[in-house]
């Protein structure tokens, strides 16, 4: 006997087509009548919270006195929450920022009772490989999905296509390292028994068409209803509508119910020849249209924001504030859990991806700035107490010690640049006009850098800057003053993840002999010992990698290109060809040229349309499916001025770029161009949780010209023998063409997209722009070498000045023995309700490799995502792709 189960829900998308407030009163409104159903109707079984805890916390601000009944029903099992703080889009947010969106959607539900135990992915724009495992990690072994394997259309409709992966709705689901969970399939949407009629001959024909779509696709006779879609009210006759359904089909038993019921149903009925799907899921079997995989590139501004943000509390807040508390218990536990709420607040599909109104965007760079502010501040507090247990009493008396900390986890080759206050002239010692020209006028002395072994190093120190500062005691008033300040850049080598070392700045002239020039032939190339950089007349580099003897041409073009697409999706005008950088003249200003590194200026111009042509705002208004539109770009044409900076570290691997544009045109994509040379069947991507193996060929169903696709830190391309590695920061859209490399820097769109016209001019970018990305290059035996410098390239050095002091801390130390070039390193943080530490991480390859983590020379436990202890015991190897989280309990 078939069996069908209606789950009411709604889909809340927090904000969207809708500011964050107008979709808040109607998420109050509905949860009035949900409230009310549930007092009036007791067959109302339950209601599915879209898996995603700040619900409660969004209606609780405005009717704070119905905490009570929300408790209540919460522990009736009629209101199902969790397990997930936000709903967030898997690809564009970090590994990390996925694994806290669960510890803290978990942790909301247990303060109200208990999360339901499903990974719910109703509408992300794709699915992560390595969800299966990370699901397992936290005692969840099935999970609800809507898109990534069967073809989803336009305004949601699915569209058949008997060229998907499972045969089912029900699937296996495979992560990288063979972990296995049930797969479910929204394989007619999460709206399949969306508004059930009431009145008989209109529900007769409702459901001999759901049942006929849902049994087409189920592998059992249990069939998943839907009841609710985008912020959908709550359908308040249902248990009516049900009644009339069991009436009209005896043979059936229609029930009310929730996904616990659902999956122990299905689990107990699954037949053995279910299909397996392996890996991320992102509808590649399909026409490639959907994929919506360019939302990578719409807004780059908040993913240069959400990089920068994760960077600052994963990277470098919570592993100074990790080390720096380790001797009580004053670790910042509240205060961190508030910046990473806000910061998980940017990171619904609808948010992140960039695809919503303008005053979506705005009000997420506020809490971007808000979160940025909570880490600033908890660093700032971190660095200047681990300090103080740091011992510099080793250094000069008149000297001025700093510490210089690598956060990451893995050794990092790069330019630190500190600021050093040489001299303070408070206010309380005269007037502040007299006390700045006082230190202006003050001749600054010959100064070196001395390591902590009292040995000169080699030094960029830049002129004086004397301003207005103060500081604010924790005991008394306010302290401003007057000081004098200058910039020193030291180069570390190869420095010890999760370690610092110590400095001073001291009277003296510099007994070093200066090295060779970086920067040679006006201009026009910079050397190392790694490197050799050509910039052609036509501003491409020709540059040889010295370890492998091979050199790469016609790297750095830029193209620009039309696009008449909307957020979600690039579409080129039909006949618009590429406007190329190669086309126009090229200027070459040296910038810095010392003993550090040196710096090149390129300066070029390319006359592109102001925008798409009229046609285009006429076919939006008309809602005119972006496949179909006829617009072109416009006649008349503008100059975009590309100023792109070009670095070379005396002893780096690594060329690093900063382009700069003033974007004053409408409707186009531009994107940097690496062209390698490099023939190879596939690439890999730095993804979540794993490094992903894509192929470089499409399906034979991709009728899209294109196939952008999803990173983070690098995007690699090689053939066993040598390979290069492209590096970005927050530019999470690229694509491989062949033997080249195309990473998207900016994507200008004028509309939404999706179910109707909703115009989006702040979608355009217009303004100024910088965008930061780099190139290695590796042989057969480094290519993880520079997968991790990719990553450091995300992860700035931190610096702390101090004083003389004495400390139980050496004054070069290694906090945490790491070692293992497979093993990356995700968090160095205290437990969510402790102080024991944790740290995680995952293997970079699909081999079993070596890793060793010692704190203090004590080896940790294992545990869970939940940060449950697992076991008591350590494997010396992690196994292919697996992530691992280690405790320390002492």
């Amino acid at each position: 006997m078939k069996k069908v189960y209606i789950i009411s829900h709604s889909h809340w998308d927090r904000e969207w087509y809708l500011p964050y407030e107008q979709h808040h009163m109607r998420l109050v409104q509905l949860m009035d009548d949900l409230l009310e159903l549930f007092e009036k109707d007791p067959e109302f079984n339950s209601f599915h919270l879209d898996g995603q805890t700040i619900i409660l916390d969004d209606y609780l601000q405005v009717r704070p006195e119905k905490r009570e009944a929300v408790q209540k029903y919460i522990h009736e099992g009629k209101l199902k929450i969790g397990p997930f703080y936000i709903l967030q889009d898997d690809f564009l947010i970090s590994s990390e920022s996925n694994v806290r969106n669960m510890l803290i959607g978990h942790k909301e539900s247990l303060k109200w009772g208990s999360p339901v135990k499903i990974g719910y992915f109703p509408d992300t724009f794709g699915n992560m490989g390595q969800a299966p495992q990370l699901m397992q990690q936290a005692g969840i072994e099935a999970a609800t999905f809507g898109r990534g394997v069967k073809p989803t259309g336009f305004n949601n409709v699915v569209i058949n296509d008997e060229k998907y992966t499972s045969q089912f709705s029900e699937m296996w689901w495979e992560g990288a390292d063979h972990s296995k969970i049930l797969g479910i399939l929204f394989a007619n949407w999460y709206s399949n028994g969306n508004e059930i009629p009431v009145e008989k001959e209109a529900a007769k024909r409702f459901w001999d068409q759901k049942l006929k779509d849902a049994t087409q696709f189920a592998s059992t006779d249990h069939l998943l209803m839907m009841n609710g879609c985008d912020h959908q009210p709550v359908q308040k006759d249902v248990t009516q509508a049900i009644r009339v359904a069991n009436e009209l089909y005896p043979d059936i038993e229609f029930i009310h119910s929730n996904f616990e019921d659902y999956l122990e149903a299905v689990k107990q009925d699954l037949p053995e020849e279910l299909s397996t799907v392996e890996g991320e899921l992102t509808s590649q079997e399909t026409d490639g249209w959907y994929t919506l995989a360019n939302t990578a590139s719409s807004r780059i501004y908040l993913k240069q924001e959400n990089t920068e943000v994760s960077r600052l509390l994963e990277n470098i807040t919570e592993p100074l504030a990790t080390m720096a508390y380790s001797k009580n218990g004053d670790y910042p536990h509240d205060t961190l859990d508030y910046a990473w709420k806000l910061l998980l607040q940017n990171h619904p599909h609808d948010s992140i991806c960039g695809c919503s109104i303008d005053a979506v965007h705005r009000e997420m760079m506020t809490r971007f700035e808000k979160a940025k502010e909570v880490g600033k501040f908890i660093k700032d507090e971190a660095a200047e107490a681990l300090a103080q247990h740091i011992d510099t009493s080793a250094f000069p008396e008149q000297s001025r010690p700093f510490i210089v900390f690598n956060t990451s986890g893995s050794p990092k080759t790069g330019i630190v640049e500190v600021e050093i206050e040489w001299k303070r002239l408070a206010f309380s010692s005269g007037r502040p006009d007299q006390l700045y020209k006082a230190l202006k006028e003050e001749p600054l002395p010959a100064l070196k850098v001395i390591n902590a072994q009292g040995q000169e190093i080699p030094a960029h120190i830049s002129d004086k800057d004397v301003r207005f500062h103060y500081d604010l005691p924790k005991d008394r008033f306010r302290q401003p003053f007057m000081a004098m300040y200058v910039t020193v850049q030291l180069h570390m080598q190869d420095m010890l993840p999760l370690s610092w070392h110590s400095f001073a700045l001291v009277e003296g002239r510099t007994q070093l002999a200066k090295s060779s020039p970086i920067v040679q032939a006006g201009g026009r190339t910079l050397e190392n010992d790694q490197l050799k950089v050509q910039i052609e007349d036509t501003g491409t580099l020709t540059v040889t990698h010295k370890a492998t003897q091979e050199t790469y041409s016609n790297l750095l073009v830029f193209e620009d290109v039309g696009d008449i697409g909307n957020e979600y999706i690039f579409k080129q005008p039909n006949g618009d060809e590429a406007i190329l950088s190669t086309d126009g003249k090229t200027e070459v200003t040296v910038v810095e040229n010392h003993e550090l590194y040196g710096e090149v200026l390129l300066t070029q111009q390319l006359q592109i349309p102001v925008s798409a042509d009229e046609t285009l705002e006429e076919e939006q208004k008309a809602v005119i499916e972006f496949r179909q539109r006829q617009a072109g770009r416009a006649k008349q044409m503008k100059t975009l001025e590309l100023k792109t900076a070009i670095k070379l570290d005396r002893y780096g691997q690594q060329l690093q770029f900063e382009t700069s544009f003033d974007n004053q045109m409408k409707d186009h994509r531009l994107r940097v161009l690496f062209q390698t040379g490099i023939q190879a069947d596939e690439h890999e991507a730095d993804s979540i949780y794993e490094v992903v193996k894509r192929p470089n060929q499409v399906n034979e169903t991709w009728q899209n010209p294109t196939n952008p696709q999803h990173q983070h830190a690098f995007v690699n391309l090689n053939d066993g023998r040598h390979g290069v590695t492209v590096a970005n920061y927050g530019l999470n859209e690229y694509e491989v063409i062949g033997d080249t490399i195309a990473l998207t820097l900016l994507r200008a769109v004028g509309e939404l997209g999706d179910w109707g016209y909703f115009p989006t001019p702040e979608a355009q970018c217009q303004g100024e722009h910088k965008v930061q990305y780099a190139i290695g290059f590796h042989g057969e035996t480094d290519k993880l070498a520079s997968y991790h410098e990719a990553i450091n390239f995300q992860i700035p050095f931190t610096s702390q000045p101090t004083d003389r002091h004495a400390g139980e801390y050496e004054a070069d130390h290694q906090f945490v023995e790491l070692e293992g070039e497979a093993f990356r390193l995700t968090a160095f943080k205290r437990k969510e309700k402790g102080n024991h530490t944790i740290l995680r991480g995952y293997n970079l390859t699909t081999e079993r490799r070596p890793v060793s983590v010692r704190l203090k020379g004590n080896q940790p436990k294992r545990c869970n995502l939940l940060e449950e202890v697992q076991t008591e015991s350590l494997e010396p190897e992690l196994r292919p792709a697996e992530i691992v989280t280690y405790i320390w309990e002492d």
